[in-house]
């Protein structure tokens, strides 16, 4: 069949105009051309197809049934070829993201705000869920790309970019007040009762590496699913929590928490745009990256250039 497909070409044309004259025109060949290829399609499925008329031609019994197949399967293409062009143009289309609560809330939200202004055809399916299972999923296909928080290992092939730099520090509320304003010892933390995240996020693999590194074993009171509870937790004076300082702003500006200083400086950290090489960008996933950078980030260079591997020369890999 592959060696008629040109031939069903014509075949299509012809049948729909009942025209070789018409048909030419639309195909942009001559008519000669357009009945040696029906000549040429008659002889390999072994049956006459058209008869010609004084108005043009009609189909035979045999031709009427080929063409109800074959109209359905060339509108079909015509169709495929129209939907794929409305998704270059951002029509239509679909994009997937995989991103935490913390890098959703506190960097994405706005430009997927944005971008949803922009391009309304476009279904965002964002996948919540922590940084090892974002890299998962983008390793798997299941998502365009991933925006995540360091520390996380790198995987062959996997491009990340820092797009954010974010502080980890411990809050208390006003039961524990008499640590507030005070140098603490970062041994303190060891008898504290700490309420911090479970240890499959990143945040937690963060700080459990800081403070082993300084000789310090996090063995919290309480370990929670999310950093939002963590906040109503210690606002309710249930201990100190273990904490990204953007989800605890509002309450440290009103002074209902305060941060707990330590001699030692917990390391900034960052939130990274990660694709794979092996899954090229969809044109949604390029579009809404190159945004970013036209925002000012820096992340829209991994829609146009590869961008240079994170490595682990700051311990955060």
């Amino acid at each position: 069949m592959t060696n008629h497909l040109e031939y069903y070409k014509v075949f299509y044309y012809v049948a729909k105009y009942r025209s070789l004259t018409a048909a030419a025109e639309q195909l942009a060949i001559s008519q000669p051309a357009v009945s040696q290829a029906v000549k040429m399609l008659e002889n390999g499925v072994g049956t006459k197809l058209f008869i010609r008329t004084s108005r043009g031609v009609r189909l035979t019994a045999e031709g009427e049934i080929l063409a109800r197949y074959v109209s359905k399967g060339y509108e079909q293409i015509e169709l495929g070829e129209k939907k794929l062009a409305q998704m270059l143009d951002l029509e239509i289309g679909e994009l997937r993201i995989g991103a935490s609560d913390m890098t959703l809330r506190f960097y994405l939200l706005p430009y997927l705000e944005q971008f949803h202004e922009q391009y309304p055809g476009i279904k965002v399916t964002v996948s919540n869920a922590p940084t090892p299972e974002t890299l998962d999923s983008l390793l798997e296909g299941k998502i365009d790309f991933g925006v995540v928080s360091t520390p996380f290992d790198v995987a062959p092939g996997i491009e990340a970019v820092r797009v954010k730099e974010i502080e980890d520090i411990f809050i208390g509320g006003l039961k524990f007040r008499s640590y507030k304003n005070r140098m603490l010892d970062l041994q303190e933390v060891e008898r504290l009762p700490i309420i911090s995240l479970e240890k499959k996020t990143s945040t937690r693999k963060f700080m459990d590496a800081f403070l082993e590194e300084n000789g310090v074993e996090l063995n919290p009171e309480f370990e929670l699913a999310t950093s939002d509870m963590i906040v109503q937790f210690t606002l309710r004076n249930m201990g100190i929590g273990c904490i990204m300082r953007e989800f605890a702003e509002e309450y440290l500006e009103t002074g209902r928490l305060f941060a707990l200083r330590f001699n030692k400086i917990i390391p900034r950290r960052h939130f990274c745009i990660v694709t794979d090489e092996k899954n090229p960008l969809s044109a949604a996933g390029r579009k809404l990256l190159d945004l970013i950078s036209e925002e000012g980030g820096p992340a829209g260079g991994l829609a146009r250039k590869e961008v240079k591997k994170e490595n682990d020369k700051d311990g955060y890999f």
